[in-house]
């Protein structure tokens, strides 16, 4: 399938899947998409979609990016997911770069001095790297979440990375995240029960007070609001 015939059946399909169940975006991506990957941060969105996957197609690769500055819950969380789906397909992407290297060419705590340049490194970069071996990835981004993702379809052509790109729960509210997981008593990181309603690297993620934005607490006091994976 050329550029130009994706190009033109994402437009029929966006409007075509709309209305449908996200695990009927699943089946029709894995079916039509083969070779297909998801991306899975441990969050919230992300445990549903895994347990999704799990039902509709097992078999599918899962990757996360260790950037090497998770908190231990979200490693703890990857950990108790593959517990509970044995043979769990998770793929551990991490930057060219450790820590120490990363502190040695720009300096301790980059996080801090260029954010951007962190998040470049440790995230972007490898997740280009990743998904150059994929033509379609899915993802758990909510139209909710952010105004940088209100705009997002149920099936998109990322121009950025140059593939297709599926968010099956993009019409989801953070209500009905929750309630699939109550409902089907899914692994969650348990930070979310602590004010981390948004959970990033340690260095660059705070507890969010009850009032704020649930994004306050990524990149707090900067302007920066996304980490440059999707938009």
């Amino acid at each position: 399938m050329n550029l130009f015939e994706k190009e033109a059946l994402i437009a029929q399909k966006a409007v075509e899947l709309e209305n449908t169940t996200p695990e009927d975006i699943i089946r029709f991506a894995v079916e039509t998409f083969p070779n297909i990957t998801f991306a899975c941060s441990f969050g919230a969105e992300d445990v549903v979609l895994v347990d999704m996957l799990q039902k509709v197609s097992p078999k599918t690769d899962i990757f996360y990016l260790d950037t090497d500055f998770h908190f231990n819950e979200t490693y703890e969380t990857r950990d108790r997911l593959v517990e509970r789906y044995p043979g769990i397909p998770f793929v551990e992407v991490k930057p060219e770069i450790t820590p120490e290297e990363q502190a040695a060419q720009f300096g301790d705590e980059l996080w801090k001095s260029d954010a951007n340049k962190c998040c470049d490194i440790r995230k972007v970069q490898p997740l280009t790297k990743i998904l150059s071996k994929y033509e379609a990835w899915i993802t758990g981004i909510r139209r909710d979440q952010a105004p940088t993702r209100a705009n997002s379809k149920k099936i998109e052509y990322d121009v950025k990375f140059g593939l297709v790109k599926f968010n099956p729960i993009a019409h989801w509210t953070n209500e009905d995240v929750w309630n699939y997981i109550r409902e089907h008593d899914i692994v969650y990181n348990p930070l979310h029960d602590n004010y981390y309603p948004s959970i990033g690297c340690e260095y660059c993620t705070r507890q969010v007070m009850p009032g704020e934005d649930p994004r306050a607490g990524r990149w707090s006091g900067q302007e920066k609001t996304e980490c440059g994976l999707h938009k």
